[in-house]
């Protein structure tokens, strides 16, 4: 394999170069990135870049003696795959020819319809998005948070830090109810509560007002929430619509294997944009966490490096946290098809608390809030039993 192609350049795809020469691979490797910026580190931008206490130096994921001996094409957006000539389309017009292909493309924040244009509007994945953002909390005011998502939920948690008066709206009746199941949920969301952030549920967007610049959510009930700055946090799509005509097969993101492997030979996803498949489940899931996007690209690269001779071994349990109020949230594993979920350690209103799902008896993801130590136990059990 000469050249190998890696089209995304965020945590993925940088670590999915590392894991490339990690493995022995010493050919030409050139890594594409829609954004001008190198690989930066986005969990903190809802968090501490937000709240202006670190910088964009804290942000870089390279070291400073990091030599992946890559080319990197930066501001070049990908915006086809010649699957016959193995070639990358770029927007400026040229192409990538390799043999082998990594797409690591990640997801982009969903906007409001109607929204485009009005300025106090924002919604928040990349690192432009959070500087334009932490310029209007530093002046204060009224902040709407359409969505009550991990996104959301931190941005709502900064603001409140910085003195903002800070609503939430959420369409469904209980928050975190996708990722946390709906008892666990509304203990998580009952942070905003407890800090005097106002949490809306049950009603969606109809559309917002204002002319040029936002001043108010407007709900599909008839209420009007006053608002000079407005952060959309209604989830992710994944960056796909490059590989329509690919070949690829597109569902949810592109699908693939518990390898990283697609239909196409030589091609391999990882990151925000892959819908692998989860042996545990028997179905695909695609997850958009940092851990899946660090850990995952091994068992890529090795099977793109193997031609897929390699048989992948089964992921650990997808993990993830949340910084919110003070209190460090820490999930790991699938609530989904949980059967119940039993506190072993703290209380939940004192949002000190460990949870468990089980399924059939089988413990199957867990929850932590404020409770490290104990949580890390359990996160190494669940892996022990896949």
């Amino acid at each position: 394999m000469r050249t190998v192609a890696v089209v995304g350049a965020s945590l993925a795809g940088l670590s999915a170069a590392r894991s490339l020469r990690r493995q022995g691979y010493d050919g030409r490797l050139v890594v594409i990135g829609d954004e001008l910026h190198r690989p930066y580190d986005r969990p903190p931008l809802s968090k501490e870049f937000l709240a202006g206490t670190i910088g964009e130096a804290e942000l870089v994921l390279e070291t400073d003696d990091e030599d992946l001996r890559a080319e990197w094409l930066l501001g070049a957006r990908a915006t086809g795959l010649d699957r016959a000539r193995r070639a990358v389309r770029l927007s400026s017009g040229g192409e990538v020819r390799a043999d082998g292909i990594v797409i690591a493309t990640g997801a982009a924040a969903r906007g409001l319809p109607g929204a485009e244009g009005l300025a106090g509007v924002h919604t928040l994945r990349t690192l432009d998005d959070a500087r334009a953002l932490r310029d209007e909390l530093a002046r204060g005011g009224r902040l709407v948070v359409i969505g009550g998502g991990f996104i959301g939920a931190e941005v709502a948690s900064t603001a409140y830090a910085l003195g903002l008066d800070v609503t939430v709206v959420e369409a469904a009746p209980t928050p975190l109810a996708g990722p946390l199941g709906e008892t666990m949920g509304a203990v998580v969301s009952g942070l905003h509560a407890d800090h005097g952030v106002r949490l809306l549920c049950g009603v969606g967007v109809k559309g917002l007002g204002g002319e040029r610049e936002v001043e108010a959510v407007l709900l599909e009930d008839g209420r009007s929430v006053p608002a000079d700055i407005v952060v959309v946090g209604v989830g992710a799509r994944p960056c796909v619509e490059w590989l329509e005509d690919s070949g690829i097969v597109l569902d949810n993101g592109v699908k693939c294997g518990a390898d990283g492997r697609t239909g196409l030979a030589g091609v391999v996803a990882v990151g925000d944009c892959a819908n692998w498949y989860d042996p545990r489940a028997g179905a695909h899931r695609r997850v958009e966490h940092w851990t899946g996007a660090r850990e995952r690209p091994d068992a890529a690269m090795a099977t793109l490096l193997a031609g897929g001779a390699v048989e992948p071994g089964v992921p650990r349990p997808p993990y993830f946290w949340s910084d919110q109020y003070g209190v460090k949230i820490q999930f790991a594993g699938h609530a989904a098809g949980a059967d119940s979920v039993t506190v072993e350690e703290g209380a939940a209103d004192d949002r000190d608390v460990l949870a468990v799902y089980r399924r059939a008896g089988t413990p199957v993801a867990v929850l932590g809030m404020n409770q490290p130590r104990l949580f890390t136990r359990w996160r190494k059990q669940l892996a022990a039993l896949s």
